[in-house]
């Protein structure tokens, strides 16, 4: 490889390092990888949900207020939540960003590494890591869990206990669950009740496969729930959104399988990386992280191969793979890692 195609990789790299997804930069900066793109970039699951008949849809009348509580009923009792408030959002990237308007109490932490976007969500935060979080007494604390990109899970009795001691002195727990659905048992939810100052993110994109369509939910106590809600105002999900996520959330043995599904896939995925010598990292079968010295000339490789993963500016030694959607995607991932 010669110096102007290690500069062109360089700048690719951190090019493509801000989010997943992101293929056509991705085809800017390999022209020569071969087609179809193998995207592993991101934690989306790659067998997306698939009604057996689309629901309907009006798009000509404003989203009804009694189709956006059969959506929340329906989430609600997907989660587990049907003690706490709910509100469905038009993604959680977005109820994330609505945080800093809240008051919430200070000082005000979020835990490292995780999301950007919870660092931005609010700004001048204090960044700890998890194993701090135990001592947190008072503020408000900011968490993920299952954690993105190290795929770190904390079990709901520990969220609980802190939640109720930062609760004891006013304080607010916030966890950011978008890959909850795919670890059965991880969520907070079911164990809280109305009175816990805790207040929790959902994504219907993730597991369902289905990103596009934009929608999220906050829920938990009331009044910070509340205050979500109002924010967005009277039609905030689209007509669509109400329908799909609906008929999605009802669709009981669809979640099931698909967690079956993920997780045989992801534990394939795990004996190809050890195959060639690289460590899988984290719980949640969505994705995995792994930690190389040569994780930036890996990801280079890779992309000339025409599969994207997802590398990282503050841990350049690390790299997160999603879990491929069938045997022949992650054969192309195993073929390619044999030229490693």
């Amino acid at each position: 490889m010669d110096a102007g195609t290690e500069e062109v990789e360089a700048l690719a790299l951190r090019a493509l390092m801000v989010h997943g997804g992101d293929l056509d930069e991705a085809a800017r900066c390999f022209p020569d990888a071969p087609r179809p793109w193998l995207d592993l970039s991101t934690g989306i699951n790659p067998v997306a949900w698939e009604p057996a008949a689309m629901p309907d849809i009006d798009l000509r009348a404003l989203p009804s207020a009694a189709a956006r509580a059969a959506l929340e009923a329906a989430a609600a009792q997907a989660f587990g939540a049907e003690t706490v408030a709910i509100t469905a959002l038009p993604g959680s990237e977005l109820g994330l960003r609505l945080l800093a308007g809240l008051g919430l109490p200070a000082p005000v932490r979020v835990v490292t590494p995780g999301y950007r976007t919870h660092g931005e969500a609010l700004p001048g935060a204090a960044a700890i890591p998890a194993e701090a979080i135990d001592t947190v007494a008072d503020g408000t604390l900011l968490l993920a869990n299952p954690n993105n990109p190290d795929g770190r899970l904390l079990a709901p009795e520990r969220l609980l206990a802190i939640a109720r001691r930062l609760g004891e002195r006013g304080g607010v727990l916030v966890v950011d669950e978008a890959f909850a659905d795919s670890v059965p048992d991880a969520s907070l939810l079911p164990h809280l009740t109305t009175g816990d100052r805790v207040l929790v993110f959902r994504s219907f994109g993730k597991f369902f496969g289905l990103a596009g369509v934009r929608l999220g939910f906050a829920c938990g106590a009331p009044d910070l729930v509340a205050t979500l809600r109002d924010r967005l105002g009277s039609w905030p999900v689209s007509a669509a959104a109400l329908a799909i996520g609906t008929a999605a959330y009802r669709d009981a043995a669809w979640i099931e399988a698909a967690r079956r599904d993920l997780a045989g896939r992801c534990a394939a995925l795990d004996r190809v990386l050890r195959a060639h010598g690289l460590t899988p990292l984290g719980a949640c079968p969505l994705f995995r992280l792994i930690e190389t010295a040569d994780a930036g000339i890996l990801f280079a490789m890779l992309a000339r191969h025409g599969i994207l993963t997802r590398p990282f500016d503050y841990a350049p030694r690390w790299l997160r793979l999603g879990v491929p959607a069938n045997a022949a995607a992650l054969d192309r991932l195993d073929r390619a890692l044999s030229d490693r």
